[in-house]
Parts: structure tokens; C-alpha cells; sequence
């Protein structure tokens, strides 16, 4: 028996019954949920032929009206947008139902904030979700510019006095990072102003530098053991098994970040040549080699783990349906939930970064090795794991004053 058969649908969406049961199976929704899409879309069917509506005025506000019914009726669940999704975007794709209309930025801070975030990303090349936390970071200092009418922001007054003021008053109530990311961010909306001709000079400088001391933490990796216990904390006998301990061993061998691992395609693995294409910060393509034991863990999930439905070409993707790529907070999850299977506490995905870093060092690689393996732009940046190699350090330090020789 069909799952489409074991429920009933009439009024206008009975027409698409069948093919949105086809769509839920293609996409990996086992019988059970796929038996739920259904009955909620029998229910929506029948309330849109009561209220006299057909399927091309199933838009937001149709939709929303729906979910009150539904809640007023009596119904517990499957009670939100959420949960209407699948059907609404199938129907999308077969154009009977209107797309949501685009939110277009209302009032003067918003459609700042949407200029700047277009300059990250198309302009200086920044990831979404680089330029997203960049652009919330300034929002609060837009907030503070509007105009006495509202209608526009005050710039041509901005002055070096008022961006101190501001990184005064911000913050001192943040944390370390969340203050660095504030200063970092207003200067780059400093100089989007300037370049775009808003500000009569640049205010870049004016930005106070947040305390704090380069280098000053301590990176550190996973000892043999902890790595060992986090792997073997995946079920391989399992699909989702096999797929974490795949993303577990690329992340600790190759120090992939979270983001790397969740936008590796099928395609940028070459078996023949043994590399692997990584899709670094600031959209940098760069190739690495693939050790062995990474492309046996990765096999042994393409062949027994992903499913036949994933959408698209990605390597890792979600355990339940719709199986899409995998996000990299689902990246970072799967690290999270290894650990506390583990009895590690909290850890990230890019301990794991470090992890590779302080072996390499440790096995007798140098920081320029480390560097090019953890693919950084600035040395700098690989200078903090000098600070682990206590060997190194004791060659480059200069005696005491009038210690013993």
C-alpha cells in the first residue's frame, strides 16, 4: 500500500497528493513522517474548500490563518510555518503557490545595514556568515545616528569623538571576542563610509583598540588518548555512525574548520590523485592531500552511510529528511555530541584544528609546515602554537641577566 493512499485528501490540493508523497520519499522521509506531511496537508485541503479558497491564494497571510484554525480545533502539533515548509516548497516549485514576498529593508538603519552587508560580501569577498556577524556588531551604532526625524542617518557630523564614545560605552559590557568583533567591524563600516564617499575622511583610526595581547592564549590540542576515545565513540555500525567518525577524521587530520567540512562535494575529492579541494576563508580554493585513512572513513560512509535521496552533490549531510549538506553548526554538533559520549566536556570542532597543529609540531614539523597544512594567510596567526613546542622555545630564549651559567 502507498503511504499516499493510507490518507485521504480532497479539496484543491488533492491534485498534488501524489506527487508530494513522491517528493517525501525521494528526499528520504520515512513512512511515518511522510503519513504526517500528508495528513497535514489533508487538513489544510479541507480548510481552504470550507473558506471557499483555492491553492494559488495559499499565500503568508492564508497560511497563517490556517495555523490559527488548526490550533483552535484542537490540534498539538505540526502547529507552525515550520512544519508546513516541505509542502509549502513543493508547491512553490510547481508555481501554484505565490513565493514569499522579499522583505525589503524599512527605514534608514536597515537599508545602511543592506548596502554594507552587499560591500562584504560582494566587494571585500566575505563569507554570509562573516558579514552577518559584521553587520550586527555595527547595528547599534547606526541606531545611535538616526535622525531626529527618523527618516535618515546623521553622518556628516560624524566625528572621531563620537566613535570613541561608542567603543567606550559598548564595550566594556561585552567579552573579549564580542568586543574585538565590535572593533573590527566598526572599523570596516568606518571605511565602507569613507570609500562610498558618506564621510569626508576616514575615521578608521579613531577606533580604539580593545585590551588584550596577541598570542596571550595557550592552544590547546587533544592528547592521543582523548582523540582516540572521541572516535571510537561512533557507532560505525551505523549510518550516522559511520558519517560522524568520517567528519571526526577529517577534521583531526587534516584540521579542516567546521565550515570546510560542511561544503566539501562530492566532486572535490580526487580518488586517482589522492587530494581533496577545500574552499577556505574569504572564498579561497586550495587542494591538500588526502592520507589514506581519511579516504578509507570517508568510503566507508559514501558506500554504507549517505543516503541514496541526499539533495545535490555534497559529501556529508543530515541524518534525517530532507537529507540536505550539512551546516557547519551541524559540523560542530557532531564534534559536541562525540565529546559527551566520550566524557571530554565541551568541546568545539576546532579543537580538533589544534589538535592537528600540536601533533605536527610535536611529530618535528615547523611553523612554516603548520602553516601551510592549517592553510593561514599570516604567520602571525601560526605563531601561537610556538608556545607549545617548549623544546623550540628553549633554543630561541635568552639567559637570565646574571643567572647561572
Amino acid at each position: 500500500m502507498s503511504i499516499q493512499s493510507r490518507v485521504r485528501i480532497s479539496g484543491p490540493l488533492k491534485p498534488f497528493a501524489t506527487g508530494f508523497a513522491a517528493e517525501l520519499t525521494q528526499q528520504g522521509y520515512t513512512s511515518l513522517s511522510a503519513s504526517v506531511q500528508l495528513r497535514l496537508m489533508a487538513h489544510l485541503s479541507r480548510w481552504l474548500a470550507n473558506e471557499s479558497l483555492d491553492v494559488h491564494e495559499l499565500c503568508v497571510t492564508t497560511v497563517e490563518r490556517f495555523l490559527t484554525a488548526r490550533r483552535s480545533t484542537g490540534y498539538t502539533s505540526h502547529l507552525t510555518e515550520k512544519a508546513m515548509r516541505p509542502m509549502l516548497r513543493y508547491l512553490r516549485q510547481l508555481g501554484v503557490v505565490p513565493a514569499p514576498p522579499t522583505i525589503a529593508p524599512n527605514g534608514p538603519v536597515e537599508q545602511m545595514l543592506e548596502r554594507y552587508r552587499h560591500y562584504l560580501t560582494v566587494e571585500r569577498g566575505l563569507g554570509s556568515p562573516t558579514a552577518r556577524g559584521y553587520v550586527d556588531a555595527v547595528q547599534p551604532f547606526l541606531h545611535g545616528r538616526v535622525s531626529p526625524d527618523g527618516l535618515g542617518l546623521d553622518l556628516d557630523h560624524l566625528s572621531s569623538a563620537d566613535v570613541v564614545a561608542f567603543v567606550v560605552d559598548r564595550c566594556p559590557s561585552q567579552s573579549r571576542s564580542p568586543a574585538k568583533l565590535t572593533a573590527t567591524a566598526l572599523r570596516s563600516f568606518l571605511s565602507f563610509l569613507y570609500v562610498e564617499g558618506m564621510t569626508e575622511r576616514s575615521l578608521v583610526a579613531a577606533v580604539p583598540s580593545v585590551a588584550g595581547w596577541r598570542l596571550a592564549g595557550l592552544p590547546k590540542g587533544l592528547e592521543p588518548k582523548e582523540l582516540r576515545s572521541l572516535l571510537t565513540s561512533c557507532d560505525r555500525r551505523t549510518q550516522q555512525g559511520r558519517r560522524d567518525f568520517a567528519i571526526l577524521t577529517v577534521l583531526a587530520r587534516l584540521g579542516l574548520r567546521a565550515g570546510e567540512v560542511a561544503a566539501l562535494l562530492l566532486d572535490d575529492i580526487d580518488w586517482r590523485a589522492g587530494t581533496l579541494v577545500v574552499r577556505g576563508k574569504g572564498n579561497i580554493i586550495e587542494s591538500l592531500p588526502l592520507p589514506p585513512d581519511v579516504g578509507e572513513a570517508v568510503v566507508a560512509y559514501l558506500r554504507r552511510g549517505r543516503p541514496g535521496s541526499a539533495k545535490g552533490r555534497p559529501v556529508f549531510v543530515r541524518v534525517k529528511a530532507p537529507h540536505r549538506a550539512l551546516s557547519s553548526g551541524g559540523v560542530t554538533q557532531v564534534v559536541a555530541a562525540a565529546a559527551r559520549r566520550a566524557g571530554l566536556g565541551q568541546i568545539h570542532a576546532h579543537r580538533l584544528r589544534h589538535t592537528v597543529a600540536t601533533q605536527m609540531l610535536q611529530a618535528g614539523a615547523s611553523l612554516t609546515e603548520v602553516g601551510q597544512l592549517l592553510r593561514h594567510r599570516r604567520v602571525l596567526t601560526t605563531a601561537i602554537y610556538a608556545k607549545v613546542n617548549r623544546e623550540a622555545l628553549r633554543m630561541i630564549a635568552r639567559p637570565w641577566p646574571g643567572g647561572v651559567t
